[in-house]
């Protein structure tokens, strides 16, 4: 069974902890490293993993360390991947896979080098609900699909990271990242045109997107997202013979399609999202799966989509006008 560890004690990593707690018999919550041993001491109590470091370096020097989870801010994405595979572990790196596509590039060129895994968690690639979706579509039930929307917003603007360029914050790496995803996964990535902008910050960073794709086949995706207002996070998947709401797309509950009905609309199919364990569940046993056959990439995600989303993302902040001040 492989041996889990995680490198940052954040919020999320804590989601990822009750994940693998969850998932008995298939992986061992090992390891997890902070910047002060005294949280990763009381995080390893807390959540039951075997040992706690409280350096990045010195969790990445234990050779029982099999998968590691990176789980620090965008902006440290990029040092502490190439750090992990360096120290010849396979990696799972969160959403954003890192602030640009020359940083992406990067790590996955270690990656094929190294012959480890290194594969994004932006979990709505990995779960169920995606297969879902590509079935209702490939079905043909609403025709041939001609615009899709999308949108994500919570009340997040107090959280500190959220604020600060030097940690590549604003809304683009860290929501804006999942309607782009949405797009990609029903019309491709054949983009025609991509135009976008945003509302700053106080502090220089995107706090509200918005984003007009054009594809070559004459398809268009209209998305929004904010870190000020929760919004209803709703997907619109629209072909000319009826659409499919998405409910939340970052992490889709129900799928349901319908046929217009003069002005009103019919329910015409709809499919539940399997029960889970926190959701994260899922990007975990991919890579499981992939390091057991000796994959470099996990097919969910392959590295090629994840270089396509941080291109789109370089862009869109090309056309916010927002440099990092670690990329200077």
């Amino acid at each position: 069974m492989l041996r889990f560890a995680i490198l940052g004690a954040g919020s999320i990593a804590r989601t990822m902890a009750d994940t693998v707690n969850g998932m008995k018999g298939e992986i061992e919550p090992y390891a997890i490293a902070a910047r002060d041993k005294d949280r990763a001491e009381a995080f390893r109590q807390q959540y039951g993993f075997t040992v706690s470091y409280g350096s990045y370096e010195e969790m990445l020097a234990d050779p029982k360390v099999d998968l590691v989870y990176i789980a620090v801010p965008h902006s440290h994405h990029h040092r502490w991947t190439l750090a992990a595979l360096n120290a010849g572990k396979n990696v799972l790196c969160e959403k954003s896979f890192a602030a640009s596509e020359a940083q992406s590039r990067e790590m996955i060129e270690l990656a094929e080098k190294k012959h480890l895994l290194l594969t994004e968690a932006i979990w709505t690639r990995y779960q169920p609900s995606r297969k879902i979706i590509d079935e209702a579509v490939k079905s043909g039930i609403i025709g041939n699909i001609r615009t899709v929307s999308a949108n994500l917003g919570y009340p997040i603007s107090h959280v500190e990271r959220m604020q600060r360029p030097e940690l590549a914050g604003g809304s683009l790496l860290d929501l804006s990242v999942y309607v782009l995803n949405f797009a990609s996964m029903v019309l491709g990535d054949s983009i025609r045109k991509l135009t976008a902008t945003c509302v700053k910050t106080d502090t220089g960073v995107d706090g509200q997107d918005n984003f007009c794709l054009e594809y070559e086949n004459g398809a268009m995706a209209s998305l929004f997202t904010t870190m000020y207002v929760p919004t209803n996070r709703m997907g619109l998947i629209c072909g000319d013979k009826g659409f499919i709401e998405v409910e939340n797309i970052n992490n889709p509950q129900k799928i349901t399609a319908f046929r217009q009905e003069g002005y009103g609309k019919k329910e015409i199919a709809s499919w539940n999202v399997p029960k889970q364990i926190t959701g994260y569940e899922y990007e975990v046993r991919a890579s499981i799966k992939a390091i057991e056959e000796g994959r470099i990439e996990c097919p969910e995600m392959p590295h090629s989509e994840t270089l396509e989303i941080m291109r789109q993302m370089d862009e869109a902040r090309k056309q916010f006008g927002i440099v990092f001040p670690f990329e200077r």
